[in-house]
């Protein structure tokens, strides 16, 4: 399983599509264990741009602050799940929190 965060400054990044770089995590989906984590420079934010990124990197997972729903319906159509309304932390704290099934999302802090 590929998880994929956008951060700034080595946190989530609360807005989507105006992060610098994605943390990606992969995590082994038997054993939930971390396996790597790299960081990867975002491309340029275009629409569509984002969704086909990553989708081809192969991520699984995305954890975001906020997302327009056009980009969530985007990655729904490749299969690419996504939560919303992540809070201010670290990849490795929100995808432990994923993980374990206690990652609180909120609302969606993005209004388009």
């Amino acid at each position: 399983m590929k998880i994929a965060i956008p951060t700034a400054e080595g946190v989530l990044n609360m807005h989507f599509g105006h992060c610098k770089s994605f943390t990606l995590v992969e995590v082994d989906p038997q054993t939930r264990k971390l396996i790597h984590t790299s960081e990867i420079p975002a491309p340029r934010h275009e629409p569509g741009v984002l969704p086909r990124f990553l989708g081809e990197l192969g991520v699984d997972v995305i954890i975001a602050g906020g997302m327009g729903m056009q980009a969530q319906n985007l990655f729904d159509g490749q299969g690419i799940t996504v939560v919303i309304g992540a809070p201010s932390k670290t990849p490795m704290e929100l995808v432990t929190e994923y993980l374990s099934g206690t990652l609180v999302s909120g609302d969606n802090v993005c209004d388009h």
